[in-house]
């Protein structure tokens, strides 16, 4: 190592506090699912994922090399671009938390990037081809994909459970689905922790501390393995609620479907060095199984807000990172009050949260939870035409008819009336 400055240990610490934001923004992406359905209560799935994400960390370094030496070009790229983007990437996470929206880490990360990149060399600086390749179209196609997967998973699973015994299939489809929640949870590892690898390791090449075109070094990958799986045992709440409980609501099977499907796209795409969103595959796979279910439900209304965050996702982080590259172009007074601009709204959103609190306790439910959401229009119209599950319809018409039933009794008959 050459040389290590001030503003390169400045952006080192900044990013793992992103990296950490990263974790608990994300914890939802493999535990939502498993809390909802009562697989596992909530500290320990949490507990759980965190291991399993710093083991993730370790196994490839396909993503953070994209980051590093493909996304933009490194020989014109200072420390301080980077710390732009990281401030223009935590903001945004932070935002969405507060307002329970699944958005993309990954994506506050690329577009904060991508903004602070430009603002200081220009639109040449990102390569436009490992962007669209690698970025931009499995953002598209990783929902939709790991969607349908899900939702013919999981009408073949009730397909081929029909005939079993309906507690001990429960049981199993619970065990199950603690198997595919670990196995998000380490494809977690191996693409979102890489990101904050990537970055740091681009800071260091930035910084001359590391040759051009060099892999993370070991204490980077294990720096950053910690960090997100720190944030990920503190648990993203309030977006573990959306994600379990407001965008459909998920029986065991289904869980084990969308886990199963989405941790399938993420491995792949982690493989391949796609800078995937874990949390548009999760997301859409959720979706797909809530679908796939007989008189299964979507909260469209819900799913559109979230469907607006991705989409402001990449231009929100690229803003704010700009105006912040903008601010450090003014030297180290510059750099100073951008660095106590984010702590000062880092804070500011921690204090907006804590005036409704969620946590383990509260996440599937309790006192200060508010109503959940009716389904909207085209739920209710499919709902209406899909023949519900076996069983249902004599409960429904049992439930119908207990209150004409008492209806009838407190009616006076004509005799009584005369």
């Amino acid at each position: 190592m050459e040389s290590f400055s001030l503003i390169l240990a400045i952006v080192v610490v900044t990013a793992l506090a992103f990296d950490f934001t990263n974790g608990f923004h994300d914890t939802a992406n493999a535990m939502a699912t498993t809390i909802s359905t009562g697989a596992l209560k909530p500290k320990v799935a949490v507990a759980m994922s965190a291991v399993l994400n710093l083991v993730g960390a370790f196994l490839s370094v396909e993503v953070a090399n994209t980051i590093s030496k493909g996304l933009v070009d490194e020989t014109g790229i200072r420390p301080e671009v980077i710390f732009a983007a990281l401030v223009g990437a935590i903001l945004w996470n932070l935002l969405t938390w507060l307002v329970g929206l699944p958005s993309s880490s990954s994506h506050a990360l690329m577009g904060g990037l991508i903004g602070a990149a430009v603002a200081s060399a220009g639109i040449g600086a990102v390569h436009g081809d490992v962007l669209v390749t690698k970025v931009l179209l499995p953002a598209v196609a990783a929902p939709i994909v790991a969607g349908v997967a899900a939702m013919l998973a999981t009408r073949l699973t009730y397909r081929l459970g029909r005939k079993a015994d309906g507690k001990a299939a429960e049981k199993g489809y619970r065990a199950g689905q603690i198997a595919s929640a670990g196995l998000v949870s380490l494809a977690h590892g191996t693409n979102d922790a890489q990101k904050t690898m990537g970055i740091i390791t681009l800071a260091l090449i930035a910084g001359g501390a590391l040759a051009p075109g060099s892999n993370p070094p070991v204490w980077v990958i294990l720096s950053a393995g910690l960090a997100i799986a720190l944030g990920t045992y503190l648990g993203g709440w309030r977006i573990i609620r959306t994600m379990g409980k407001g965008l459909t609501d998920l029986q065991p099977q289904q869980g084990f479907a969308a886990q199963t499907s989405a941790a399938t796209v993420i491995l792949a795409s982690s493989h391949l060095g796609f800078s995937l969103s874990t949390t548009h595959s999760v997301s859409g796979s959720v979706m797909g199984a809530g679908l796939g279910r007989k008189g299964g439900v979507v909260r469209w209304s819900t799913a559109t807000r979230m469907f607006v965050a991705w989409g402001l996702t990449l231009p929100a982080a690229a803003l704010v990172a700009a105006l912040a590259e903008w601010v450090c172009g003014f030297g180290d007074g510059g750099t100073a009050l951008v660095a106590v601009f984010l702590v000062a709204s880092s804070f500011a959103i921690w204090r907006i949260s804590r005036r409704e609190v969620v946590d383990h306790t509260n996440v599937n439910g309790g006192d200060g939870e508010p109503e959940p959401e009716p389904a909207g229009v085209v739920t209710t119209a499919m709902a209406a035409v899909t023949p519900p599950p076996a069983g249902v319809s004599e409960e429904l018409t049992a439930t119908v008819a207990a209150p004409a039933a008492t209806a009838d009794a407190k009616t006076p008959s004509a005799a009584t009336t005369v």
